[in-house]
């Protein structure tokens, strides 16, 4: 055994936290309780190469998850996150996505629309508290799929702010609230020095911050299009990281692609996470690789020879004759329209969809059949489950849908709040 030790490499304490991107405080807590295993050499605890490499396989097949999050090894950064440029903390949740146990751990969501990112973050184990959005339709269809509340009001009316605080504190019972989270509107967003211009739509970015103000939660997320990190150079972007830390939220931005979670679709959406208990804000890392994506055909292949189905949300389009003949010369990835940009695109078959919206009445082509895509094979692409059903007419469903965050998309940065947070079992379940 001596023998062995001469010729094994032995590590300090300072470089066992640098290899596993923790602090020497966490490191001597293993040690302490006989998790990391010591040898005492020259009156100074060292680690072998064998040690090292048990403890690593202890953390990650099942030993002390709840911690792991401290000790994550920073994996590369996707290639979306400005040049790799963004201070990102990546967390894997692959452990977790199969077998997510239940938390305590609750969320509001404002600017809720039908719901997307409230089914994600539910997906992940979290519990909702109430939603918010001024959207009557979506509202519908919130209260048709959640067993919380929704407040179906505008966000800059006090009644609607008053109902919505009464709500969440009767439901909360005197807990503490986690989670606030809200894709507020980027429109209109411009600024002066550093001040953002006065704007009707700017304002309800203003009412997020008030309610995190009001509310104190624990944790913030706020989801936005990719587009907004580029609005005035960037300022846009450093004003809403200022903003929450000046409220007491150390914020971090990422980029993430929808695709990379289980989602048939190439939505990229730039995630902000914020906390005021000095926790790390983790985002979560990419599970899947490009070649291993879920495509088009994969999601919605199944429901070509479907009937039309009212309650399942799946009504096809009935098209003219030659509107007919143009989607079907309409290639993958191309619009049927020359000026736009993304409307009336076809989605490619074997690969993930382009990103599925709703623009005045012009929604994505389905690949195969010489129509544009029904509500449910929008919400497939979307990654909402089946027995999510949309309420209201079919165009305002196509609008919810095309508005929503994709529910894989918030179940990942649920489950990475949740690492932030110290919530994950030894075991998930």
């Amino acid at each position: 055994m001596s023998f062995l030790r001469k010729i094994q490499r032995e590590y300090t304490i300072g470089e066992v936290a640098k290899l596993m991107g923790t602090t020497q405080k966490i490191v001597r807590r293993y040690v302490a309780s006989g998790e990391l295993k010591t040898i005492k050499s020259s009156n100074a605890f060292r680690i072998s190469e064998d040690a090292l490499r048990t403890f690593r396989q202890y953390m990650v097949e099942g030993g002390n998850v709840k911690r792991l999050e401290k000790i994550t090894t920073p994996s590369k950064s996707p290639k979306n996150n400005r040049k790799n440029k963004d201070k990102v903390n990546w967390a894997d949740i692959t452990p977790y996505w199969y077998r997510t146990s239940k938390s305590k751990m609750t969320f509001v969501d404002l600017f809720c629309g039908a719901g997307g990112l409230s089914k994600g973050l539910e997906m992940a184990g979290l519990k909702g508290i109430c939603g918010l959005d001024s959207f009557h339709e979506a509202c519908m269809t919130y209260r048709h799929n959640f067993n919380h509340p929704v407040i179906n009001g505008d966000i800059k009316d006090a009644e609607t702010k008053k109902t919505f605080y009464e709500t969440v504190r009767k439901q909360l019972g005197g807990s503490q609230l986690n989670i606030v989270a809200g894709g507020f509107p980027c429109q209109g967003f411009s600024m002066s020095g550093n001040r953002i211009i006065d704007d009707p739509r700017n304002s309800l970015y203003k009412e997020l911050i008030e309610i995190v103000v009001e509310l104190q939660p624990d944790f913030v997320i706020c989801e936005n299009v990719k587009g907004l990190r580029t609005i005035q150079k960037g300022l846009v972007e450093k004003k809403i990281v200022a903003d929450f830390k000046a409220i007491g939220y150390e914020v971090n931005v990422a980029t993430l692609c929808a695709a990379d979670y289980y989602t048939p679709q190439k939505r990229e959406r730039v995630i902000f996470i914020g906390n005021r208990i000095g926790a790390k804000n983790f985002h979560p890392q990419p599970i899947l690789s490009p070649k291993d994506y879920v495509t088009t055909g994969q999601a919605i292949g199944d429901l070509i020879n479907h009937p039309i189905d009212p309650a399942f949300n799946h009504v096809p389009t009935v098209h003219r004759i030659d509107m007919i003949q143009r989607i079907m010369t309409t290639r993958e990835g191309e619009s049927l329209y020359k000026g736009y940009g993304d409307a009336w695109k076809k989605c490619p078959w074997n690969a993930p969809s382009c990103t599925v919206k709703e623009n005045h009445g012009g929604v994505n082509l389905h690949p195969k059949l010489p129509r544009v895509l029904t509500a449910r094979e929008m919400a497939r692409l979307q990654s909402f489950p089946d027995d999510f059903i949309f309420e209201g007419k079919k165009s305002k469903q196509l609008i919810q849908i095309g508005n929503a965050v994709p529910p894989l998309l918030g179940k990942a940065i649920g489950l990475a709040i949740r690492l932030s947070f110290l919530d994950l079992k030894r075991n998930s379940e």
